[in-house]
């Protein structure tokens, strides 16, 4: 039995399809956008369509544009020699927040995943193994998460790029800053130790 006119069925239908949306979020995400005023709500859909119609991909690595390169490949400030290649675009942002890399970035758009059929035709790998094959490239930083499909998308990718001769690294692992040891799993403490550090 449907509680809510067709329409309004639908829309709570389309939030509900957004990761991490239930259905009593999708219901709230539509009333809201029920109350807007008319202008607010056509200038929200206008940001849907124009973000679905210009956001592209950087020709080089892969990163969100709104057409050419993206900024971090087209400033002349980043460091070319070294890559860190991240599952998402979001993972960019994450890293660029901690305002430490000064390299450049490759986006995946995935990881490798067969119980989700996603192999290596499914995501950005060839775009990265020519941008090595080039030259000029030192270090590639794998940076995807450390989970069983990061790890073998890492391990995967390392031995890809094992002929051109560039250093392959991976991001350390460990406590969090401000964690507690008593909180940490085993799987972490192991990796903190492996990957500990002269002081």
């Amino acid at each position: 039995m449907e509680y809510f006119p067709a329409p309004l069925e639908k829309l709570v239908e389309q939030f509900a399809r957004l990761p991490g949306i239930g259905g009593k979020s999708a219901q709230r995400l539509a009333f809201y956008v029920l109350g807007l005023p008319e202008e607010e709500a056509r200038e929200f859909s206008n940001a849907i369509i124009d973000a679905k119609k210009n956001v592209t991909c950087c020709p080089v690595c892969q990163n969100f544009t709104a057409g050419g390169l993206c900024p971090i490949c087209a400033s002349p400030k980043r460091d070319g020699s070294v890559i860190c290649v991240v599952a998402d675009p979001r993972d960019v942002a994450a890293l660029e927040r901690a305002r430490e890399f000064n390299g450049r970035y490759h986006v995946l758009h995935g990881v490798l995943s067969p119980m989700n059929h996603v192999g290596p035709d499914d995501l950005a790998i060839k775009p990265l193994v020519d941008r090595v094959a080039k030259g000029g490239v030192e270090e590639v930083i794998m940076a995807t998460n450390p989970d069983t499909e990061g790890e073998a998308t890492a391990m995967y990718l390392a031995r890809l790029l094992k002929p051109f001769q560039v250093k392959v690294t991976r991001l350390a692992y460990g406590i969090p800053v401000g964690g507690h040891l008593e909180f940490a799993d085993d799987a972490t403490l192991s990796r903190a130790l492996e990957g500990r550090q002269e002081i």
